[in-house]
Formats: C-alpha cells, structure tokens, sequence
C-alpha cells in the first residue's frame, strides 16, 4: 500500500525558497508462506494414470498446467500412484513432526551452518528461513524492496553436497518491514547420517540503508505416514495457502482401472478395442480400455469391489463380452460433423459408493444396450444389435389364444429426449437435446429424460436419444405367447424371432413340416400358399440343430415345397416352416422381433415375451438412413364403405346436469369403424369405435354438424369414402319443455295448501330445471298472463309444494335448465285446463276485518319508482321510454295502518293485474282487426315475462313517532305480528317489449276470533268485583257469566265492560250479595303485551 502525503508548492532559484518532496515508500508484499497438503483417493487400482499430466489435474476447475505447458499456479506440486499392489508411499501425510533449534540465528555469506539428522526413521526436514526485514532505503529517504539469495544442499552419509534448493527457487524477493517467514521442505530420500547446510548466495549488506540478513534458527524432522495403500490409485497435492481461501475443488481426468481383454485386442487412442485374428476364449494382460463390456465383465470377476466371491470367470460367457465388444467398440460417426469417429459404446464412469449388484449390473449393461440373464449354466449377455433371426413361430407351436400383442399410449410417446451426460470439456452435467420433428408436427413435444450412465461423448449421448424416440415411436409393440419345452429351451433374451401370425397377417403361410429333404419340404396346411416366380418367394425352416435357414423357392407341388438351393440339412418331421412373399402388393413377410423375456410355467409351457424389431433401425440411429419396412400382413385393401348411417337426438344425465347427445347407428362389414365429426366450422373430433356400429356423440348444442363414419379393417385400413351426415341439424336443448298436467290442491289450514302435480319426464327439467308457480284472483279462465308469482319456483324433480291458501287459480309450468319453459297453452279455455287448479276459500269463521286496503279506488294514489298510473288502462304499470318497459318498479301504498297496539293479524294480498305486450294496443295497432287475437292484447298469451309481488314490513312501535321497521317481506296471505303495518308492490318485466297492468291492489287484515274462559270461580265478596282479561281484545267483547252459588232473587249487573275487562255486582233485592261464578269472553284478537 502507498501513502501518499501531498505535495509543496514553490519553486525558482536557491534563494526562492525551494520545494520540498515526500519521500515514497513501496508496498509491504512479503507474506510468511503456509502449505496445505491434500491426499486424493482416485480409483481402485492399478489403473493407467492421468491422460495429460497436470494438465489433467482441475483446482477450482482450473488446469494446473496450461496446454501451453505453463502453470496457473504458483508453489503446487503433485505425486500420484497408479493402484499397483506394490505402490510407495506418497510422502504428504505427516505422521509426527518434531521442531528443533540449529543453535545459529544470522546466516552470513562466508558461513555457512549445517544441521545433521541421525534419525533413520526421518522421512523430510522443513527448513524454516526468517527474514526480519527485508528493504533499502535511497539517499531521498524512498524505501524500496530488495532481495536476497541462498542455497539449501544436502549430504547422505559423508557424501558430496548437492544442491536441493538454488537458483530462483532459493530467492526471496519483495519488501517487508517485518519479520518474513519461508518454508523449505527437503524430502529424504540417501543413507544417514544426512546433512543440511544453507547457504547465504548473496552478499552481506554492509549499509545502514539496507537490510537483507536472513536467520535460521529452527527445523522441524518429519516422519510421514507409511501407509502405500496398495490397489488404491492416490493423488497428493502441496498447495501454497496463500493463493486460496480454503481448500479448493480438485478434479482429475484419468484413464481408469486396467482390466483384461481378449489376447487379439489391442487398444485404440480413444480407449476403445480392435481386434484381429480369432478369439480363442482366453484373455491377455490388464490394460487400460473403456470398453464397456470388458469393464462390466472386470466387475463381475474382481473379488476386490465386484461380485468375485461369487462369480468365476468360469461362469461367463467370454464369447458373448466379446461378441458385445465387438459391436460396441466399432467405430461410428461422432456426430461433430467433421467427419471423425468415435467408439459406439464408451464406458467413463467413476463409482463412488456401495451399490446393489443387480442395479449395478444392470446400469452397465446398460451402456451397451445389453440384458444380462443366466443360462446354461453361466452369465451370458443379449445384446440389442443386428442379428439373424433365431426361431419360427406359428400357431402351430403356440398355446391358445394364440399371439397377444400390446401397444403404448401415444399421448405418452416421447418426441423430444434430453439425454443427461458428463461433459468433459466444461467438466460438469451437460443435456443433449434429440428431437423428432415429425412427430411433435403431429403430436406436440412430449419430453422424456434419460441419464446416459457413464456416458461423456456428445456424440453417445445424441445416438443414446434417437434410439430412445425411436424405440417410443416405432419399436413400441410388444408380443407375448405360450410355447411349449422345445422352443422355451432354445430361445433366449436377445435373440430375434420370426412370427407367421394368421390372424393378423390375413394369411396362413406356416406350419410343421410332416416330411422333408434337403430340397422338397412336405407341408402340414397349404390352402393360403401360392406360387408365383413374381412374387420372388422364400421358405424359412428349422433344422434339426434349432437353427433358421431360409431358401429360395422354386415351385410348389400339392403340399410339397420346392427350394433352388438345397438345405445344409434335411428338416425334422413337425420342425417349423414359414413361407413369405417379398414383391408384389398381396406380399406377405413375417414380422421381426426381440426376445425380452423367457419365463417357464408349469407343465413344461414358456411364456416368451417380445418387443417388436426392425434390423434397419441401427443405419437409421447412427446414419440416418431411412426405415424399410416388412408387409406383413395382406389386410391392406380398404374395406367398403358403411351405409345407412342415421342420427337421433336425446338427452342424458351427466354428473347432475342435463346434456344433449347424438346417437348414431350405421351398418358395417367390419368390426371397427371410425367416427369424425365437427360442429358448424369447427375442427374435426374422430374416434375409433370396435364391436359396435354405434356411437354417441356427447354434450352436444344447437347447430349443424357434419358426421362421417369410415369403416376400419383388421389392419387398421379405412373405407375410401365414409357414410355422411351433411349436416345432422341439432336442435340442443332448444325445445320447449311439455305442459304440466295432474295439478291439484289440497288445503291445510286457512293459510297454506299442498300444490301436487305429475311429475316432468324430461331430464332437463328434472336436472337443473324448476316448476314455475303462479296465482291470479281469477276463479274462471285464467291465464298465465294474469297470474304472479307467489312462491319461490320448485325444483325441477318435485311434484309437491306449499302454497299460501288463496282464491283463485293456480297456474303452473315446467322450466328447463336453459330457463326455456312450456309454450303458453292455446286461446281455448279448455287448452289449459291441466296446467292450472281453481280454489274457492269458504268464508274464514270469525273473523274481524280490521281494513280493506283499496289502492285503485284513488288511481293508485301512493309513491311511484319507475311505475305510473296510466288512465286508460285504469291501471299501475311499469314506467316506459323508447318505445320499452323498465325492467322493475316499485310502487308504496298511500294507505298504512297503526292498530293501536301490537297483534297477531291475517294479511292477505289484494292483488289483479295481466301482462301485454307494448305497441299492440288498440291505439297503436295498424294490422287489421281480423287479425287481432283479442282487444287492447289484454290476452296475448306470448306476454308472459311480466310479474307483481306484494310486499308488507310491520313495527311494534308507534308508527307516528319514531319507529324502528321490520324488513319488506313478500307475502300472500300470512300472519304476522305488530302494531303499524306498511306495504308496497313491486312489479318487474324480464322483457323491455311486455308490461303489466295492475288493476286491483291491496290487502285485507284480519284478526281471529278468540274466546277466553277462566277454570276455578271467582268470588265477588259483598261488593263489585272487577275482572282483567290477561290480553286485551281488538274491541269490546261479549260476556257470559255463570254464578256457581246463586240463591233465590240473586241477579248481577255488568258495568265498565271495555276490551280489557268488565266488573260484575251480584245483588239480592237491593243489597249486594257474596257470590262465585265463572264467565267466557268472546271477541277478536289478542293484545301482545
């Protein structure tokens, strides 16, 4: 650090006063020096060693040496060991360390000091040098660095000294201050006793202005850790601390553990095998390989981290590694584009932790597309790589039901794969991205990721995804069938199958052979063979060493097959035999696949299951070249087209809810059929329908649609051209629901009844749908128009509801889930006599109107809210503008009541109005008469969106004063309780073109009759006794008295009789008697106190 004070000003001659300079100071840059040592365990051994160096060697991801051979970091070194089982000791790990004094402090330039070490078991000596300032100051007081040089020699037992520190690495150059400290590590490697002298190179400074002594006052012997650990490749690194903050990251890039290979292999550069010559099942020295399929075979064999305690070489199938090896070791396209090559297979992988045998196994096995599995006696390996077919299969040699064959969704088909790989040029995970355009053109992107096991090359992983999209996309069916003990014992994993499979090929070209010689084959079945020299034709058979041969056919006789070439053998009788074709359209092939598995069952049966196989997929992964195809079946022609295809329209339920659907039915000659259809312009929808020709379409609405319906063959072949529905005209939920019928009315009391009525047969009215109520004053030829609503609507699946007891007639109609409803009956009376029930109330028994509400007689005189008084209707309507009714208005009576005190009182609604539409009254029409369904259209029957309610709230306060009001409740007729009692109407049109005309508007109150008897006498005493009835009436009531103890000439006089009570005397003569008696009031209503 510089500290810069500032600067004088001035200048000019001797005598002007000068200018002075502060003197500068250099940075204090020596930093005592510290080691951190760190031991690496790389590998089990022995293994070949680091590919470059310290090149190959990444601190914090950074090469020790660079590729131009200079090093990225200063005062680091390294030693290694290979894993042999004879290894040294790496000399990094200190096992005991013993500082000791050398007697000497300043180390002059003519003295130099030596230190002698007689402890045999000492493995290095740490020279510790101090530098208690190290600077030079110039004649203008600046201070600089400076530097000083010295030497470090060592002697074995008398020797000559030889110099183990000189030269730069003995200097020490820079500026402190204070005291400096460097380490020196001298590893011992002679005889003892050893020697140790330092020496002082540079010259002794003999000015006050510069100081460079050096001391050297201690050194430490080290005794290091012996431990070689054998088998076990090492890596050990000095690292000077002062260039990290911690112990940094380490990496190596290293050619692994050496394993054997065949005798005739030899390593390529790229660590992958060639071979030459013949392999005799004996193999060679260890050497370094990433072959896959050695290295897999290394871990099955080595006692020491593989499965050797269980498995010999003996219990491998050598010539199976070595078949695998040759496949994955040959060199392909790597992918670059410049036109290098790299091994198929490559296994670079470094295994870290204790892992199940089977997983571990598996995974690399993996690497080369190999299954492992036991047989014989011994592991052997199935690899998925080209290959001839190993077996025939027919119905012949299978169990019943013959070939079972799956297939996976398409929806969860992979088009893109991410392969997961170590990148050894960024040193970490990198992904590489394969992609079928083809398919996400079709299908969308279905992205599948997949991790490639030992994998670096960018190139393995690119072919690692194509043969993922591909097995997804195209090898993606499987087969599975029963066979019987002597083909369960001859096919194994791996291995490619031929399958004549009748039912799907549409032919029956294969069999058992019942005699044969090498040149003419006698044939169990024939009846689908025919010959033909065009259709260049091959008979395949087993021979009697369970081989496949396949030859040329030359002419066929009745049952017997004749071939150009001979066999190398004669076929045994029932040996399998399948004919193909190979050049025309009608060409029939057997269809390729892998065996997968092999599992034996009882009664010597074998379930074989196999994936479908294409021997052009591997030009077509690594080349590009494009799939060939087999035919394989002859049920390629497009079946006829179906016919009387028909459509019918219902509804159904779905989760609750009403949907609409089309039903379809149509004649086929096939078992399959497919369906599309589209609504109005919209994108087609097609399904594929089996075992049925029928279908529905579901959730359907209102509108055309377009219907084809192909037929569909075996092979999955449409019809040339489908049966047409252009268009099928749905018409959704559109239709009015029916009329309602069997209503009827049975009373429950003076103020509700049960409305009952049969119930809808339609679902959507029964789902979502209502029953709509309403009541008109009317007791003859009502209609909808004159009614309103006086209950809140039923649901649509009821037939019962509770209704105010009115008189008058109830109307009823259905609604469905879309709010449609029963058309309005005709003009007939008669038309609507099941939609609605009349009722006639008898006169209520005792009863006292207390007030008739009368609005229309003063032209509705109360306060108006988007409704008014039209005079030529003699009527309350909804306020109009434009030509169009107000949606809601609401209209509060002029007149209200205060019944003094509070009582329970029977409310019941005044209420007449019908609905109209606007501009077709008599004033405004301009048709003709003739055509007038009735005057001013006072009975349209279209005008049916109108509706009034009538509405009371009730205080038990004085409504005079400052009341506190109940809520507007709707009412028909009800009891309630209260003293003041207000009321208003509400009129509403769900139509701006219809209004309602409200004729009659008001209410009746009404309080019950009530008679009060007490059940024990009173007594008077000899004078007036007055009685309180414990509620009030509305009025004076009438009273009976009957004396218990009457005497000859009693008789009683009753005065003060109120609505609250009376007093009674009971005289004789003139003179008031003592009397009991029991008395009954009777009158009209109760006071709620």
């Amino acid at each position: 650090m510089t500290l810069v004070i500032g600067s004088g000003g001035g200048g000019g001659g001797k005598d002007g006063g000068g200018g002075g300079r502060t003197p500068t100071e250099a940075k204090d840059n020596l930093d005592s020096k510290q080691f951190a040592k760190v031991l690496d365990l790389l590998s089990e051994g022995e293994i070949e060693g680091l590919v470059d160096g310290a090149k190959s060697i990444y601190i914090n991801d950074t090469p020790l040496q660079a590729a131009d051979g200079t090093f990225n970091f200063k005062d680091v070194s390294y030693s290694t060991r290979t894993g042999t089982s004879s290894q040294t000791v790496i000399p990094i790990t200190e096992n005991t360390t013993s500082v000791k004094s050398t007697g000497y402090t300043t180390i002059e330039q003519s003295t130099p000091r030596v230190v002698q070490i007689t402890d045999s078991d000492v493995d290095a000596v740490k020279v510790v040098i101090n530098v208690p300032s190290l600077q030079r100051v110039s004649d203008k007081g600046d201070i600089y660095g400076s530097e000083i040089e010295l030497a470090i020699a060592v002697q074995y037992s008398g020797g000559s000294y030889s110099n183990v520190i000189s030269g730069s690495a003995g200097v020490i150059k820079g500026r402190t201050g204070d005291l400096y400290q460097r380490e020196y590590l001298i590893n011992l490697s002679g005889a003892f006793p050893v020697n140790i002298k330092v020496t002082r190179v540079t010259a002794d400074s003999t000015s006050s202005k510069l100081s460079n002594a050096f001391q050297w006052t201690t050194y430490s012997e080290i005794k290091y850790d012996q431990r070689t650990y054998n088998n076990s490749a090492l890596v050990g690194l000095r690292l000077d601390a002062e260039q990290f903050n911690s112990i940094p990251s380490r990496k190596y890039l290293i050619k692994g553990i050496k394993v054997k290979v065949p005798h005739n292999a030899s390593v390529r550069a790229d660590g992958s095998l060639s071979y030459s010559g013949v392999f005799n099942g004996t193999l060679g020295a260890a050497v370094y390989t990433n072959d896959p399929c050695w290295c897999l075979y290394d871990l099955l064999v080595s006692s020491r981290y593989g499965l050797g305690d269980h498995l010999t070489e003996s219990k491998l199938d050598k010539f199976a590694f070595y078949s695998a090896s040759q496949y994955a070791s040959a060199q392909v396209d790597d992918g670059t584009g410049t036109g290098g090559t790299e091994p198929r297979f490559s296994c670079n992988v470094s295994i870290q932790s204790p892992q199940e045998a089977y997983n571990i196994i598996n995974q690399m096995s993996s690497i080369f597309r190999a299954m492992p599995f036991w047989a014989a006696g011994s592991l052997t390996l199935g690899t998925d790589s080209p290959k001839d077919s190993s077996y025939l299969f027919t119905l012949a040699n299978v169990a019943e039901p013959g070939f079972s064959y799956a297939n996976s969704s398409q929806k969860t088909r992979a088009t893109v794969a991410v392969v997961k790989y170590m990148d050894l040029n960024l040193r970490d995970i990198n992904y590489q991205e394969v992609r079928d355009t083809a398919n996400i053109a079709r299908y969308g992107s279905v992205v599948k990721q997949i991790d490639a096991f030992a994998c670096t090359s960018r190139g393995q992983a690119e072919r690692l995804g194509k043969w993922l999209l591909y097995m997804e996309n195209v090898e993606r069916e499987i087969v599975t069938f029963t066979t019987g003990i002597e083909a369960g014992v001859i096919v194994r994993p791996g291995q490619i199958i031929e399958i004549a499979d009748p039912v799907r090929s549409g032919s029956h070209v294969g069999g058992r052979v019942t005699s044969a010689t090498t040149s003419a084959i006698t044939v169990d079945d024939i009846r689908d063979v025919t010959y033909s020299s065009a259709t260049t034709p091959f008979l395949s058979v087993i021979l009697p060493d369970g081989t496949v041969e396949r030859k040329a056919v030359s002419g066929i006789s009745s049952n017997v097959i004749s071939v150009s070439s001979a066999f190398s053998a004669a076929p045994a009788n029932n040996a399998m035999w399948v004919y193909e074709t190979t050049t025309t359209e009608d060409a029939i092939e057997t269809s390729l696949w892998r065996v997968i598995s092999i599992e034996e069952q009882e009664k010597s049966n074998y379930v074989i299951t196999a994936l479908q196989y294409n021997a052009g997929k591997f030009d077509h992964i690594e080349s590009g070249i494009l799939l060939e195809t087999r035919d394989v079946t002859n049920l390629d022609q497009p079946p006829d087209s179906p016919t009387s295809l028909s459509g019918l329209e219902t509804i159904y339920e779905n989760t609750g809810v009403a949907r609409v659907k089309i039903q379809l039915s149509w004649t086929s000659s096939t078992d399959a059929s497919y369906v599309r259809w589209r609504f109005e312009d919209g994108n087609w929808t097609g399904r594929t329908v089996e075992g049925s020709n029928s279908f529905e379409i579901l959730d359907t609405v209102e509108g055309n649609y377009f219907i084809e319906v192909y037929a569909v063959s075996a092979s999955g072949l449409r019809s040339t051209e489908p049966a047409k529905l252009n268009p099928f005209i749905a018409i959704g939920k559109t239709a009015n629901p029916q009329q309602v019928t069997g209503v009827s009315l049975v009373p429950i009391d003076e103020a509700s009844a049960i409305l009952s009525w049969t119930r809808s047969t339609e679902l959507d009215v029964l789902l979502g749908g209502k029953v709509l109520i309403r009541h008109s004053e009317l007791t003859s030829s009502a209609k909808w128009k004159d009614a309103q609503e006086i209950v809140v609507a039923a649901t649509g699946s009821q037939t019962q509801k509770q209704v105010p007891n009115l008189t008058g007639t109830y109307l009823l109609k259905f609604a469905d889930d879309g709010g449609r409803t029963s058309p309005t009956p005709g003009s007939s009376d008669s038309d609507w006599t099941s939609t609605r029930v009349t009722n006639t109330l008898p006169a209520p028994s005792d009863r006292l109107t207390v007030s008739t509400i009368t609005e229309e007689s003063s032209n509705f005189p109360g306060t108006k809210s988007s409704t008014t008084y039209d005079s030529g209707l003699d009527a309350l309507k909804l306020t109009e503008t434009s030509s169009a009714a107000a949606s809601s208005g609401e209209y509060t009576f002029n007149t209200s009541v205060d019944l003094t005190h509070v009582y329970d009182i029977n409310v019941r609604r005044r209420l007449k109005a019908n609905s109209y539409l606007l501009n077709s009254l008599w004033d405004t029409r301009t048709d003709l008469i003739d055509s007038w369904g009735d005057i001013d259209n006072v009975g349209a029957t279209s005008a049916d969106k109108c509706n009034a309610a009538v509405y009371v709230r009730v205080t038990e306060d004085n409504p005079s004063s400052s009341p506190t009001w109940g809520d507007w409740k709707e009412f028909s007729n009800v009891l309630i309780r209260g003293r003041g009692l207000e009321f208003k109407a509400k009129l509403t049109s769900e139509d701006t073109n219809q209004n309602i005309a409200v004729t009659e508007l008001g209410a009746v109150l009404e309080l019950q009759g009530r008679t009060i008897s007490i059940s024990s006498p009173i007594s008077t005493g000899s004078s007036s006794q007055a009685v309180t009835f414990n509620q009030a009436f509305k009025e004076t009531p009438s009273i009976a008295i009957t004396p218990t103890n009457s005497q000859s000439g009693d008789f009683y006089e009753i005065t003060s009789l109120s609505r609250t009570g009376f007093t009674i005397t009971f005289k004789n003569g003139s003179s008031a008697v003592a009397r009991s008696f029991y008395y009954s009031a009777s009158g009209h209503g109760k006071e709620i106190t």
